[in-house]
């Protein structure tokens, strides 16, 4: 069982994180302060969340104190910047809070994974290298034993080991990231960052500046020089996830990186060199976008050199039950219920299911069956798919850029609404007067979770003017 140390100062975050790992099955212990978690021996641990900010020693100071553990970096949004520097430090990924679990989860699932995928005596020559090719296969990171999925992993293996832009396309939950991942593990640059940016995620008026960087007194509120992301990914890779998202400014700018290799921050006059490799990912049509004026023709075409197109899960029927098998595993584990199962019935009615959601909804549906099941046997009532309602869910709209499709399903009556059907009415009520982080927390959601929930249900972002 993995053992993780918290360093958090705030009682209510660290108890939540505390919790919620306990819950996933982690042995967990914390601290209040780099002090305190000095004499836990940190050392001893598989992997260290801590704040950046706390009373004392700043978190980074535990990438000193246990050089030979992971450090996840927890920080606020406003202090985005100061995670990237300490990436530089040493710490393994950043987390920007406020979270979600499953965000929490992902981040701490995929950095043991990573390091259980590291050779034990590094430097020990050819061998050693061709190990850790082997472990960071694409097959290894993703499931698929279908032929499209093969055909997947097989145009990873190929394009990973060069330095061309890749484009990776598919519907939302059918693993692009994972995809990014792979081609950056199987490149010569997997011992330097990946650098993840979610565009959708980050609001239009600071995408610049987190991309790109900024100098003192470029804006207001900008007191000091900070360094962008793409920077933060020199020598490394950088995976820009819903790059349809952005703004044509970013655009622009984003454009000359991928011509000149070189960055000049918000503010400045003076350029800089920088060596990223460009990894980008869509579930838009870049293509039709480019003839409405939405894309760049000239990016679309830089970074559309090597196309990668991730399958829906409807597309590749074989491997539901494999999936479902590998999450129920997972929630087995857990829970501390090995025997847990499908029923013949469950089975069936898993592979009808159309997944709009994809591999991220069956996973949420395995999860969410695994806790409400009584008994050891997972049976379709549990597993509570809505099948009739899937004929209704028509991806192209998405695909093809027509954000302006909404939900036709009506609720049962005016006074019994589903949590989708209050979603969409309280955002489309109230998205011309609030901004997107006020709609997120009268929701008591994330932007991101905002986001991707808007691009579920047909709602487009209205972009500022």
């Amino acid at each position: 069982m993995p053992r993780i140390l918290i360093v958090e100062d705030e009682d209510i975050i660290r108890s939540a994180v505390r919790k919620l790992l306990q819950h996933a099955g982690y042995e967990v212990a914390d601290a209040v302060s780099v002090e305190e978690a000095d004499n836990l021996e940190p050392d001893g641990f598989d992997l260290i969340i801590t704040d950046l900010r706390l009373p004392g020693a700043a978190g980074t100071e535990m990438i000193n104190r246990a050089p030979n553990t992971p450090v996840l970096i927890m920080t606020s949004y406003a202090s985005l910047r100061s995670a990237v520097d300490s990436m530089k430090l040493g710490a393994v990924d950043y987390i920007a809070k406020p979270f979600d679990h499953d965000e929490m989860l992902a981040a701490v699932e995929n950095i043991l994974a990573r390091q259980s995928t590291q050779p034990a005596e590094p430097g020990s020559g050819e061998s050693t290298g061709q190990h850790q090719a082997t472990e960071s296969d694409p097959a290894a990171i993703m499931y698929g034993q279908c032929e499209p999925m093969q055909k997947v992993f097989t145009l990873i293996r190929k394009v990973a080991p060069t330095e061309t832009t890749v484009l990776i396309q598919g519907e939302s939950g059918t693993g692009k990231e994972l995809a990014a991942r792979a081609l950056h593990l199987l490149s010569p640059r997997a011992t330097k960052p990946l650098i993840s940016v979610n565009c959708a995620a980050i609001p239009e008026s600071l995408i610049e500046s987190e991309l790109f960087g900024h100098e003192k007194g470029a804006f207001t509120g900008a007191v000091s020089a900070r360094t962008g992301l793409i920077e933060a990914a020199d020598g490394g890779s950088l995976f820009l996830d819903e790059i349809g998202e952005l703004p044509a400014e970013a655009q622009a700018r984003l454009l000359r990186v991928l011509q000149e290799s070189e960055i000049r921050k918000v503010g400045s006059t003076q350029s800089r060199k920088v060596d990223v490799r460009m990894i980008a990912a869509t579930h838009r049509n870049l293509k039709a976008m480019t003839r409405t004026g939405e894309f760049r023709e000239d990016l679309y075409y830089r970074l559309n050199v090597m196309q990668i197109r991730i399958p829906p899960l409807r597309e590749r029927r074989s491997d539901i039950l494999g999936l479902a098998r590998r999450f129920l595993k997972r929630q087995a584990e857990k829970l501390g219920r090995p025997e847990l199962s499908l029923s013949p019935e469950a089975m069936q009615a898993l592979e009808r299911c159309r997944w709009p959601g994809n591999v991220r909804e069956l996973e949420n549906a395995i999860e969410r069956a695994s806790i409400l099941t009584d008994g050891d046997i997972i049976t379709p009532s549990v597993l509570d798919l809505d099948n009739e309602g899937s004929d209704e869910y028509i991806p192209e709209t998405l695909v093809e850029g027509n954000n302006e499709q909404t939900r036709t399903r009506e609720p049962d009556s005016a006074n019994d609404l589903s949590l989708e059907d209050y979603f969409q009415h309280f955002v489309l009520e109230n998205q011309d007067r609030m901004s997107e982080t006020e709609l997120a927390q009268k929701l008591g959601i994330s932007r991101k979770s905002l986001w991707e929930r808007r691009q579920r249900l047909g709602i487009p972002r209205k972009k500022s003017s």
